[in-house]
């Protein structure tokens, strides 16, 4: 497994932690924004993340038939993983604003789900999963994320599995402080608030 040290000179190295004013998809504004997009387009950095996620899933949730992760940012993650740990992926995708199954991908009844996305912060989109999960008389049996940077603020109440924990700071838009108020925002996710 990666350590902590190897992990953050890898995001660091493909441009996925970048320095900034950035307006989170939670609306939540931060100093610091994790790409992974950036991690991802480095395949051979990436692979090592991945493989090192899986053997923690491995441990962690032995028993699981598939794969849900949300679109865009977890549809990478989870096809690596499920590669990796030979299980079916599957990902969900924003229909007027709600988290919808496209392209006939199915969740049977009582099947075992893990949810695996890209970047937690405050667990919106995999709590979103969860809920698909439900409706489809499926069990959530835990979420699995690269980057776990919620702080224990998310509203994720069961464990997180991920690569790295991040403790990165986020304000409000009205409690910004001095550092931020004075560089443009910029708004690098994918979800539209």
């Amino acid at each position: 497994m990666l350590s902590l040290k190897e992990s953050l000179k890898i995001l660091k190295e493909t441009n996925a932690l970048i320095e900034g004013h950035f307006i989170l998809s939670s609306g939540l504004r931060s100093s610091k924004y994790i790409q992974c997009a950036q991690l991802m387009s480095k395949p051979y950095q990436a692979k090592m993340f991945c493989e090192s996620l899986a053997e923690k899933i491995n441990n962690e949730f032995p028993d699981f038939d598939l794969i849900l992760s949300p679109a865009m940012g977890g549809i990478i993650i989870g096809y690596e993983i499920g590669k990796l740990l030979k299980k079916e992926t599957i990902f969900s995708e924003r229909v007027d604003g709600e988290f919808k199954l496209r392209r006939n991908f199915k969740i049977n009844k009582n099947s075992k789900v893990l949810i695996i996305e890209d970047v937690i912060t405050t667990g919106k989109s995999s709590l979103e999963c969860a809920k698909l999960i439900k409706s489809n008389k499926a069990i959530s049996i835990g979420y699995a994320c690269l980057i776990d940077r919620s702080n224990g603020n998310s509203q994720i109440k069961n464990k997180i599995v991920s690569q790295v924990e991040l403790d990165i700071p986020t304000f409000t838009k009205d409690n910004l402080p001095k550092e931020l108020m004075s560089i443009e925002p910029v708004k690098p996710g994918s979800r539209n608030i």
